[in-house]
């Protein structure tokens, strides 16, 4: 059905049927009139009618739906507009053989009769439609949400042993090593909120953001003298909720790939604001010029179809490479 809709066959069809059976209760005008005069009249009907319903569905509906009277208004006027058009033309067609009823205003009913159930039935496929895939969407957001608490069942495997053997190890670190100790802590605290606080749908953005930090800081221990790190933060980033561990993968994207001069700084580059009642992540690190925008791999691929997912028509993403950086900018209406 995916495919059916994809491809416009449903277009394909409606049109298909409209003309073949206009052109059959038309086949008269052939004997009375002439081919052409045929085929012109199968033409304009037609192009009339495509103008008023792709016009509402276009248009009117997604852009004026929710303004009952504005909707109203605006296909009426789309009506009135193809009534008299095609009154025009049949006024041309009927003065050819019947100058009796060749007044513009003969056809008015049948011709706001024909349009307005042409456009109610559109209408009404296009909503059927749309109620269809907000189904499918919503089934493939339940298929994510168990394939995401299974993938967070498999990585539980004995956690009470692992942070037994964390601690056994933090303990067996000589006191005088601070930044081992305080390096093994921040671990411990990052894999304690994947196991233990990620398996709602929501979490607080202060415990997303305190996770942010510590992997950060974990990237710039582990990192060389060469690197610049820099991650700052805008507005009130508090009081919202996010699906967790929905902005980690940027991040790990550019520690991935950030480049490995020996000659010159290599720097990523971490901002994240909220402003408007919107929360932009914007992060640039600086690449090898053989990098391409492929080079994301399947951690970016993936978590664009989360946000497809779980923000539709809430946000936006922009990836690019210019010179030497590959920049992240995301944006999330967040309430």
């Amino acid at each position: 059905m995916n495919r059916f809709f994809r491809y416009h066959l449903d277009h394909i069809l409606f049109w298909t049927l409209t003309l073949g059976f206009h052109a059959y209760t038309r086949l008269y005008l052939i004997e009375q009139t002439s081919m052409f005069q045929f085929v012109l009249e199968i033409f304009v009907r037609n192009v009339l009618l495509a103008g008023v319903i792709y016009f509402n569905l276009l248009v009117v509906i997604p852009r004026l739906g929710q303004q009952k009277i504005v909707w109203i208004l605006a296909s009426l006027c789309s009506m009135g507009l193809y009534v008299l058009a095609k009154g025009w033309h049949d006024r041309y067609v009927m003065g050819i053989g019947d100058a009796e009823h060749a007044g513009i205003y003969h056809n008015a009913f049948y011709n706001f009769s024909i349009v307005l159930f042409y456009q109610a039935f559109a209408a009404a496929l296009y909503l059927s439609k749309e109620w269809y895939m907000q189904r499918e969407m919503l089934r493939q957001v339940l298929v994510e949400k168990l394939n995401t608490e299974l993938d967070y069942l498999k990585a539980q495997m004995n956690p009470h042993f692992l942070f037994n053997s964390i601690n056994t190890i933090f303990f067996q670190i000589d006191k005088q090593n601070h930044e081992a100790r305080e390096t093994l802590g921040k671990f411990s605290d990052m894999l304690r909120y994947q196991l233990y606080e990620c398996n709602g749908d929501r979490i607080a953005i202060e415990k997303e953001l305190s996770y942010l930090k510590s992997y950060v800081e974990l990237q710039r221990l582990r990192r060389n003298g060469h690197d610049v790190i820099r991650f700052e933060t805008e507005g009130a980033l508090n009081d919202f909720q996010l699906p967790p561990m929905l902005l980690i993968p940027f991040v790990e994207n550019a520690f991935k790939h950030v480049s490995n001069y020996s000659h010159r700084e290599n720097e990523v580059r971490i901002t994240l604001k909220r402003s408007n009642g919107a929360l932009t992540l914007a992060i640039a690190n600086t690449v090898d010029t053989n990098m391409s925008l492929a080079s994301g791999g399947i951690g970016l691929r993936n978590v664009k179809r989360r946000l497809e997912l779980l923000f539709p028509n809430q946000h936006a993403l922009d990836v690019r490479k210019t010179n030497d950086w590959f920049e992240v900018n995301l944006t999330l209406q967040v309430k």
